[in-house]
């Protein structure tokens, strides 16, 4: 989840849909945003060139998060902490907000600054870095969901 699903949520849906898919896990994974301007758009030029940059496949059509979702997903992450409060928010309930978790959590260098900066109003520089951080984070995500997969 990030703001308008071009720039940071598509690029953490599509690195996180190949690591799943490199493991043979059996999990859906999908992305949104938390405003609907962008509803209908395909990711951001820059975040479909970085991600074939690093060898990475994209298709995407953005999309603004919708409340009922919570029911649906087991783990809804956020890619900083704008967007963490905005789904506590509009979260039904205490189990829902619970299942909202930043993506940097997952990385154990990530220390206390666990936003992914948003690449939009920057350069390839920018989205090659929210890249990285997206990746970094990628083990750690994965170990959560072997986890809960294990656990069903």
């Amino acid at each position: 989840m990030c703001t308008g699903n071009i720039c940071r949520s598509p690029m953490a849906e599509w690195v996180f849909r190949h690591r799943v898919e490199e493991e043979g896990l059996d999990v859906e994974v999908d992305s949104s945003g938390t405003g609907g301007w962008h509803a209908g758009d395909e990711a951001d030029a820059r975040t479909v060139a970085a991600l074939r940059r690093a060898g990475y496949r994209s298709a995407h059509i953005a999309r603004r998060f919708e409340p009922e979702w919570f029911a649906e997903y087991d783990l809804i992450i956020a890619l900083d902490e704008g967007h963490l409060r905005a789904l506590r928010a509009m979260a039904p309930d205490a189990g829902a907000r619970e299942k909202v978790r930043l993506l940097r959590e997952f990385d154990p260098e990530a220390g206390s600054d666990l936003d992914v900066p948003d690449p939009y109003y920057g350069g390839r520089a920018d989205f090659d870095h929210a890249l990285e951080l997206v990746e970094a984070a990628m083990p750690g995500l994965l170990d959560e969901v072997r986890a809960a997969l294990k656990d069903r």
